[in-house]
């Protein structure tokens, strides 16, 4: 072939290749054959969400107890459910990057052949128009797509703080019942200890066979307690297990929790919910989406529109260009169906923030009534549970004085004991009600901010 050959077709096929080169290319994405829990809390991801903005991320040491504080935050990092909500960015991304892309100009040609008449040559025609009702609703479709990613961002986010609170909330329950598991067994060793002595005092002939039915019947009823609080601790690990993607039976050490301190201004913090609350944030991005829609689906009435050019040469050697239209004719579809869908969204969306703005606002007032009945219910609680102690303290002496039997030195302390148990209850009550005000008022872990409008990165 000769150079001239060779030039002619390299321009063609350099074209053809780089035309390939920027299309996508198909890679198979199988699905996974096996479950991926893992048995241990070394085999999670043991990063930490930065709790602060700016904040550096902390590794945890698996080998150590793990505060309810950590706990949440690593549930954020290896829940399941979290991982595959996190998909639904991509989706959003790319719908936000499918409404950043104009259509494709309109391209056309055409030849013919010369096949008989006056006519002198063949004819051929071209033509390039572009959509122009694109363009023109071009700014409020991306507006609208930019605000949808948003709100999956935001509404990702109030589920990450779910699965956070909910996780802390399991640890805090497991260490309460370790706690309360504790009491329920020293509550059996006594009734045991004295249902020994008074049965060998029945054998030997010291007391009627009745003196041991009472006893009998508590140990039956201390027994089934306990067996109770084993089960509770059982399915809360079960359900922690599950958030952190581990394997039931799955264990390791919780630490003490902290106190929960609330801010001094309940009022202010309800009154900046719409403003911090991920949920409300992510409705308020709904929103603004479907306003934006309205804007769109009202431009929208103008009539399709395409401005093109084209020309063309006929038999004879005419040679003719210029400008072209196309345009439908507004007489049946005005976009009237968009629009009004349009409106009725923007207006249900707009009831539905409403509504979760009401039952915000609602719940943490009622929370926090709550919250201080309870206060006054534990304040008495403990009054009680130390006047018992006192007086257990008290049978104790007497007793190794040979001023009290066996059998009141038994009941002061299952007394006293029951009374650490309703402290123990009203104090995981008072702690469950403080982390759901947390989650109402969107305060405690993790405690992030939402990225501003301007600080979403284009995709």
């Amino acid at each position: 072939m000769s150079a001239s050959g060779t030039l002619k077709w390299a321009a063609p096929a350099t074209a053809l290749a780089l035309l390939l080169a920027g299309c996508s290319s198909y890679h198979a994405l199988p699905l996974p054959e096996r479950p991926n829990l893992t048995s241990s809390l070394a085999g999670l991801n043991l990063q930490l969400p930065p709790t602060a903005p700016g904040a550096a991320p902390v590794t945890l040491d698996p080998s150590r107890p793990l505060t309810p504080d950590q706990v949440g935050l690593l549930a954020i990092a290896n829940d399941p459910d979290l991982v595959a909500e996190r998909a639904k960015i991509g989706v959003a991304k790319a719908d936000w990057l499918s409404a950043t892309i104009l259509p494709n100009p309109s391209v056309s040609a055409g030849y013919a052949w010369l096949l008989g008449g006056p006519g002198t040559t063949d004819s051929f025609t071209a033509s390039i128009s572009q959509d122009i009702r694109s363009i023109l609703t071009y700014q409020d479709t991306v507006d609208a797509a930019k605000s949808r990613y948003r709100a999956v961002n935001a509404d990702l986010m109030w589920q990450e703080w779910q699965a956070a609170q909910k996780a802390r909330l399991l640890a805090v329950d497991i260490y309460d019942d370790d706690r309360t598991i504790a009491l329920r067994e020293r509550e059996l060793g006594f009734l045991s200890k004295e249902l020994k002595e008074v049965h060998s005092a029945t054998e030997a002939g010291n007391l009627d066979l009745t003196a041991e039915a009472p006893l009998r019947a508590s140990e039956a009823s201390a027994e089934i307690d306990l067996e109770s609080a084993k089960l509770a601790r059982l399915k809360d690990w079960q359900d922690l297990d599950a958030i952190l993607g581990l394997r039931p039976g799955a264990r390791f050490a919780v630490a003490t929790p902290e106190p929960m301190a609330l801010p001094d201004d309940l009022d202010h913090a309800i009154a900046t919910l719409p403003v911090r609350r991920p949920d409300l944030v992510a409705l308020r991005l709904g929103y603004q989406a479907a306003d934006t829609d309205v804007r769109a689906a009202i431009l929208g009435q103008f009539p399709a529109f395409s401005l093109g050019f084209g020309g063309g040469s006929d038999t004879s050697s005419v040679s003719s260009a210029g400008p072209l239209f196309t345009f439908d004719l507004p007489i049946f579809d005005r976009n009237q169906g968009k629009i009004a869908s349009a409106r009725a969204t923007r207006v249900e969306l707009r009831a539905e923030y409403q509504a979760r703005l009401d039952e915000a606002e609602g719940t943490a007032r009622s929370l926090i009534e709550r919250r201080a009945a309870l206060e006054a219910d534990l304040a008495r609680a403990q009054k009680a549970a130390r006047a018992a102690a006192d007086l257990s303290d008290s049978a104790q002496r007497a007793y190794a004085a040979g001023n009290l039997g066996q059998r009141e030195l038994t009941d002061y302390q299952t007394t006293a004991l029951d009374r650490e148990l309703d402290v123990a209850d009203d104090e995981r009550t008072l702690e469950e009600s403080s982390l759901a005000l947390f989650v109402e008022l969107g305060l405690g872990l993790p405690s992030v901010t939402l990225a501003l409008p301007d600080q979403v990165k284009e995709p």
